[in-house]
């Protein structure tokens, strides 16, 4: 979480010379080749209708997750838009609840998403924008499932023939509304930067924890995602929230830790 975090600040400063869904492209089309590289993911072949099928829908939910969140970062906070995001994986703990002590974690969690809304808080945000996060958000669901689906039958190739899907998924948007500024030499380190901090590490490492936990836990255990990115968001983008907001975060962090404590594994 923490690099991904990070990457996306370094990212949000890429939208001026390309857009967001130029950095969308970017990103995933760094990311997808190191991690080819790394993994080397056709050691695994993939086989069977229904694994490639899982993986084939884990990609392609994947690239519509980054160019939805990454639109939505074009208008609104970066903490924000990561705690709009997040009601995705919380429907995701929900489903997959089966003892009242998950569903407390959840109420908790979800009481402190209603905190960081605008007519809560009294914060003025862009309405599409916050539309973008909660389309993320779904994506963000279809992801944990399929991940968790393909990842049982390709390990952490999985990864990789994701984030290989996902470019080809973007690609075609990106070099639409970027053009030729996608191939700007002086993008190249950070576009390298992104690539690393946002999809090669945080990616290669969802796969290999959603392979050892049950999916409902794994998106609990998410719900630090909206602190690290306000946190991440005031450090290097100067983006302030209100009181209200960080209180939202805070009940959302005793959630998640109370998920990972009364975890049976």
């Amino acid at each position: 979480m923490a690099s991904l975090q990070f990457g996306a600040t370094l990212a949000k400063s890429m939208f001026p010379a390309v857009g967001a869904l130029g950095t969308t492209t970017l990103r995933l089309a760094v990311g997808a080749m190191l991690m080819m590289l790394v993994l080397r993911p056709w050691r695994t072949p993939v086989s069977g209708s229904g694994q490639f099928k899982a993986l084939l829908a884990y990609g392609v939910s994947l690239g519509m997750m980054n160019m939805l969140f990454y639109t939505s970062l074009s208008t609104i906070p970066l903490g924000i838009a990561v705690s709009l995001e997040f009601l995705g994986p919380l429907v995701v703990a929900l489903a997959g609840s089966r003892r009242v002590r998950d569903i407390v974690w959840v109420v908790i969690a979800a009481g402190g998403l209603i905190l960081l809304l605008p007519s809560v808080s009294g914060v003025d945000l862009d309405p599409i924008g916050m539309l973008f996060a909660l389309a993320a958000g779904g994506c963000w669901a279809l992801y944990i499932v399929f991940g968790k689906k393909a990842g049982s039958a390709y390990g952490t190739s999985t990864a990789a023939w994701g984030t290989l899907i996902a470019t080809l998924v973007v690609l075609p948007v990106g070099v639409w509304t970027a053009g030729s500024s996608l191939l700007n030499p002086a993008l190249i380190p950070v576009a390298l930067a992104v690539g690393v901090l946002s999809t090669a590490i945080p990616f290669t490492l969802e796969v290999m924890a959603l392979t050892r936990m049950p999916a409902s836990v794994f998106g609990m255990m998410l719900s630090l995602e909206p602190a690290f990115a306000a946190l991440f968001g005031l450090l290097f983008l100067h983006e302030q929230l209100q009181g209200l907001q960080w209180l939202g975060i805070a009940a959302v962090i005793i959630a998640s830790a109370g998920a990972a404590v009364s975890s049976r594994r």
